[in-house]
């Protein structure tokens, strides 16, 4: 089970995380876990250039590591990445040294797409306190308040694009995946989704 609206009970209680962005504009925050991965993250980088929208794609280092050049496609089309461990890591399932030095060793393969922010987001926003204190020394912790859940085999692409849309309002950091497991709700979601709202005259930006 999970929640596609971030109740904002769960928002308060880590208030030092990013889980919107307060704009009086109409635009909306996307972003993308775990790839970059072949095809599925072409897809995505191919339908956001379709709709002139911009992306955050929150990076596995060990996929950078082996499809770099899909990362550099994202850069030079005016993406941003950001830092999601070196292999997916659950923060409550280690210790907060290792998880910093997992986070430290994605952020050295990183190093070569030298991005503007440091933008990290948690795998599964599975994130202790005593590991937030140290990783909020150095990076922005990005969470979301829309949960696409594209991830989900129980829910079904017409209902992950609905939920989405219902979920979602002007400041959203929304959460797609660029993950294998997502791709079936993603690839009918996504460009539904950019298609809604660039007809209701909202912009697609940056983190």
């Amino acid at each position: 089970m999970f929640f596609h609206r971030t109740p904002q009970l769960v928002q308060q209680l880590y208030p030092s995380l990013t889980w919107s962005v307060k704009t009086n504009e109409k635009k909306i925050f996307l972003t993308f876990d775990d790839g970059p991965i072949p095809k599925l993250t072409e897809f995505i980088l191919d339908i956001l250039n379709e709709f002139g929208a911009k992306g955050t794609f929150f990076c596995v280092g060990e996929n950078l590591n082996r499809y770099g050049e899909i990362a550099f496609r994202a850069v030079a089309e005016g993406h941003q990445l950001g830092n999601h461990t070196f292999s997916h890591l659950n923060g409550w399932r280690c210790t907060t040294a290792d998880y910093v030095e997992n986070t430290e060793k994605c952020n050295h393969v990183l190093k070569p797409y030298r991005q503007k922010y440091s933008l990290f987001r948690p795998p599964y926003g599975k994130i202790r306190r005593g590991q937030i204190n140290k990783i909020k020394k150095r990076y922005q912790i990005i969470m979301w308040n829309v949960l696409t859940g594209d991830y989900s085999r129980q829910v079904k692409p017409r209902d992950c694009l609905y939920n989405s849309i219902k979920a979602t309002r002007p400041g959203s950091i929304v959460l797609f995946h660029d993950n294998i497991k997502a791709e079936k709700n993603l690839t009918y979601s996504l460009p539904r989704f950019l298609e809604h709202f660039e007809k209701k005259d909202y912009q697609f930006g940056l983190v």
